[in-house]
């Protein structure tokens, strides 16, 4: 019982997050070229037969750089919300879009997708818990502030890329300009470290088996940095860093337990 995960690509540059079964997978993202996903898949041993369908997080340019042609040239349907398919400017064909709504368990196969909105400077952002062999894997990434959502769902993820985005001292003392500062660390910004690990702490379930640390920054935060602070709270779980350079191994994810797919409305939470 378990699902493969792996990331092509996490950053301000690109990303992209695969995770898949025997017979079903799916991206989340599709933040660079057609031709380097397709690269990456085959690098990984990882077949883009197998991708049933694409969920797109939000409009941002490092999540929608490749839909439009990975989805022409794939003929693979492509999950987004109404705004986000406004405000990116997306011109994807009609029969391949697909709409989804918060909360509600979207079948891909045999695997199901939940959508959760998520606090972040985009039209209509929203993170996913991707389930499937009794294991839920979930993409949070791009998230100024941890609601009571994000610990909800984190809390039911045998496995997450999650984002750690900067470090308080590299952004605090670094060359960017304050409004950007103040931008990346405000409450529709991103994570950093720290506020990664307090969710990691307080709202992980006690099987869970990995970490991704993803969205580093490149020019505020360190990958051993980011590495260390989680490990020496880690536990048994595995800690990661998702690279902005290069496509991660894949893993195995497996749940010490089954535990049942997100059912319709399973989870009552309040929306925002």
């Amino acid at each position: 019982m378990s699902l493969f995960t792996a990331s092509l690509n996490s950053g301000s540059n690109g990303n992209c997050y695969y995770i898949g079964n025997e017979q079903d997978a799916v991206l989340v993202d599709a933040g660079l070229s057609c031709r380097e996903t397709e690269k990456r898949l085959r690098r990984m041993g990882l077949n883009m037969g197998k991708i049933k369908a694409i969920f797109i997080s939000h409009e941002h340019g490092d999540h929608i750089k490749g839909i439009q042609n990975i989805a022409f040239k794939h003929q693979v349907p492509v999950y987004i919300t109404a705004a986000t398919l406004h405000s990116g400017r997306l011109h994807i064909q009609e029969h391949l879009v697909r709409h989804f709504s918060a909360h509600e368990p979207v079948a891909v196969g045999s695997l199901t997708v939940t959508a959760f909105p998520k606090l972040h400077d985009a039209a209509d952002p929203h993170s996913f818990v991707i389930s499937g062999n009794g294991v839920n894997v979930g993409v949070l990434t791009d998230i100024g502030e941890a609601c009571e959502q994000v610990h909800t769902y984190f809390n039911k993820c045998h496995a997450a890329f999650l984002e750690a985005n900067y470090d308080d001292a590299m952004l605090e003392q670094g060359r960017y300009p304050y409004h950007l500062k103040k931008r990346i660390s405000g409450s529709y910004g991103h994570l950093s470290n720290q506020q990664a690990l307090d969710l990691f702490l307080a709202h992980r379930a006690t099987g869970m088996s990995h970490v991704f640390l993803s969205h580093l920054s490149k020019d505020n935060n360190d990958p051993d940095l980011a590495a260390a602070l989680f490990s020496a709270h880690a536990g048994k779980t595995k800690v990661v860093v998702a690279s902005r350079y290069t496509e991660s191994e894949v893993y195995e994810v497996r749940a010490a337990e089954p535990v049942s797919y997100f059912a319709r409305r399973a989870i009552q939470v309040e929306m925002f």
